[in-house]
């Protein structure tokens, strides 16, 4: 329909990209997309003070550590990843970054490899007893101050931001 016409033309048709609000000012658009933009900025925060964290928790356990070798090293002792290729696939990384990380986690005596007891072809990570206590050292750093700040909030706010994380 074009602009000349004469035929009425219903409020939603009208702005395919925005809403009107109660004043008749439009509120989907150019408010949409900034608060899009501030969330996504705001993620960003998030992830550059996890990186941090991240490093700091490495090291916690070693200072040798790289932020890399503790996520491998993580995997390892949650037992969410045992294998080369489990981690590759946990971590979204190169094999060759992975194996540089086993090796120092090994060399570190953090982590060890032993033979799969269904597959003995197969090689599993473990994580030493050091490293099982340097982690749980690092991870309660951590988690005290995540906890502090979110036990500012409340059960429902908290309840809130969990679905809001699912959704996303």
């Amino acid at each position: 329909m074009s602009a000349s016409s004469s035929e009425p033309v219903a409020p939603d048709a009208a702005a395919s990209d925005s809403e009107v609000d109660a004043d008749g000012g439009a509120i989907e658009g150019d408010e949409l997309d900034q608060a899009v933009a501030r969330v996504e900025h705001e993620l960003g925060r998030l992830f550059a003070r996890i990186r941090v964290s991240w490093r700091e928790a490495a090291v916690t356990v070693h200072p040798d550590l790289q932020p890399l070798g503790y996520q491998v090293l993580i995997s390892i002792a949650s037992g969410k990843a045992t294998t080369a290729k489990e981690i590759i696939e946990r971590l979204q990384t190169d094999k060759s970054a992975v194996s540089r990380q086993v090796r120092q986690l090994e060399e570190l005596g953090l982590a060890e490899s032993v033979a799969d007891p269904d597959d003995r072809r197969t090689r599993r990570l473990v994580a030493t007893e050091l490293a099982q206590e340097r982690i749980a050292v690092a991870r309660a750093h951590y988690e005290g101050r995540i906890g502090e700040r979110l036990r500012a909030w409340s059960p429902a706010d908290l309840e809130h931001f969990v679905e809001l994380l699912g959704s996303l």
